[in-house]
């Protein structure tokens, strides 16, 4: 058999040949076409495969609430930018046409004096915080950690709604559990901010939807 029989056949219509004809697969996406994609805010970009983002409107509040603290002592420090999460990172070497999105991220100003520029930043963000959903999977999120420790991120929270604990993730390998009462440390990466990971929450008996 040789390869090219191997290859997904179409028909062609009735009349116009005999023959089969291989239908090529869709070459892989670029960056380019998802910041051209008309849903763009819905998806990722991994190894050139468009990921829809899994996202519930208790891990929305939370990143909301989470990024506001941030920019808020950012701004009044001087410390750099802080993103929502519509802003994707094309920062990875070794895969060029992946694009992640974080709930929350940070670079420091010194790293992007000029400011955010006008597509995807290309700068490896300091800090990367992610905000699991009840779709999301274990070995998905822990690959998406792996990406960007390797990149060079600095410092990695994921909060996790459902237990409301915290895992911190470090580039020089160190890890830290946190629980209901701990206190998010920006530690080096951003002087000064600390947030008890109970503000993250909403009251008992004032969830906010699932």
């Amino acid at each position: 058999m040789t390869s090219q029989e191997n290859v997904q056949l179409q028909d062609v219509p009735h009349g116009e040949s005999s023959l089969h004809v291989p239908v090529q697969p869709d070459p892989p996406l670029t960056p380019e076409d998802l910041l051209n994609h008309p849903e763009e805010e819905r998806f990722e970009l991994v190894d050139g495969e468009l990921v829809e983002r899994k996202v519930s409107s208790k891990s929305s509040w939370i990143a909301g609430e989470l990024f506001g603290l941030l920019r808020d002592h950012c701004k009044r420090e001087d410390l750099g930018w802080v993103w929502p999460p519509d802003n994707g990172f094309q920062c990875f070497a070794d895969s060029p046409r992946t694009v992640r999105k974080p709930d929350v991220s940070f670079v420091a100003k010194d790293r992007l004096p000029d400011g955010p520029s006008g597509g995807y930043e290309k700068v490896v963000p300091d800090l990367v915080v992610e905000v699991l959903s009840p779709n999301d999977l274990a070995l998905e999120v822990n690959a998406k950690i792996e990406l960007f420790l390797h990149a060079g991120v600095r410092i990695i929270w994921v909060i996790d709604p459902e237990v409301r604990t915290a895992a911190v993730y470090r580039s020089d390998g160190s890890t830290s559990r946190l629980r209901f009462g701990d206190e998010l440390d920006g530690e080096s990466v951003i002087s000064g901010f600390r947030c008890n990971i109970s503000a993250l929450f909403p009251p008992v008996g004032e969830e906010s939807p699932a």
